[in-house]
């Protein structure tokens, strides 16, 4: 992990860019604290730039409750290569809701398989080098999408003891199957009139995961209006887990 950038953002937060590899990511962190804090890793759906003010929101807040909090950039996005195949599946996706068809599964699977595969094992080799450094320590927790992203890491990474997702975005067959296996506790939020997303193949995923401490917040209103009381039940949910 080679740190890139550090700056104080006030409210005793400091932001560090890093690259990991080729990977870039954003570690924000207490300015003091009194021993070493857990840390939450904050999924999201590509494109660190555009998501920044967004996450900086969510990982003050998450620095505020008393844990660090990390990103990466997901392949595909931002400054990274292109993938050929999950950009053509994206224009699919795009001409079958432009036309008012089904999106059928193959388009599914070419757009956010690839980024799963991908995309895990750069999170589990971040968090190797996050738990790393001296300020952080577990107990680990994972906060956002892509849900298929975070369903596979739920179910692989042991360090992760908790997560809020974020429900939404296209769901491969293969996810319900892995989902039946994961056992980390979670909470869901459903915006329940999200313009993009299918609400009923949320709901079916929800009821596939199997374990035993879940929990469904469903709000009224589209993609970005989740609701700011949201991120105090979050709060709520990782200090049970994480504390």
């Amino acid at each position: 992990m080679h740190f890139t950038s550090e700056q104080r953002l006030g409210d005793g937060v400091l932001e560090h860019g890093f690259t990991l590899g080729d990977v870039p990511g954003i570690l924000w962190t207490p300015e003091s604290a009194p021993g070493p804090v857990p840390l939450i890793l904050l999924g999201h759906p590509g494109g660190l730039d555009r998501m920044h003010p967004r996450l900086a929101a969510r990982a003050r807040h998450s620095v505020a409750d008393g844990y660090a909090a990390a990103t990466i950039e997901l392949p595909g996005s931002g400054g990274r290569p292109r993938l050929a195949g999950v950009d053509e599946a994206r224009a699919d996706l795009r001409r079958a809701l432009a036309a008012g068809e089904p999106v059928g599964d193959d388009v599914v699977d070419r757009l956010i398989l690839p980024l799963v595969e991908q995309a895990v094992p750069e999170w589990r080799a971040a968090l190797d080098a996050l738990l790393a450094l001296p300020g952080i320590d577990g107990p680990v927790g994972f906060a956002g999408g892509v849900i298929a992203i975070a369903v596979r890491l739920a179910l692989v990474e042991p360090r992760v003891a908790a997560a809020v997702l974020f429900a939404g975005s296209y769901v491969p067959r293969r996810t319900f199957d892995e989902a039946r296996q994961v056992t980390t506790p979670l909470l869901v939020q459903l915006q329940w009139d999200d313009e993009g997303n299918d609400r009923q193949a949320a709901l079916d995923l929800f009821d596939a995961f199997g374990t035993k401490e879940k929990t469904l917040h469903a709000n009224t209103g589209g993609h970005t209006g989740v609701p700011g009381f949201e991120g105090d039940d979050g709060s709520r949910f990782f200090a049970r887990h994480l504390k």
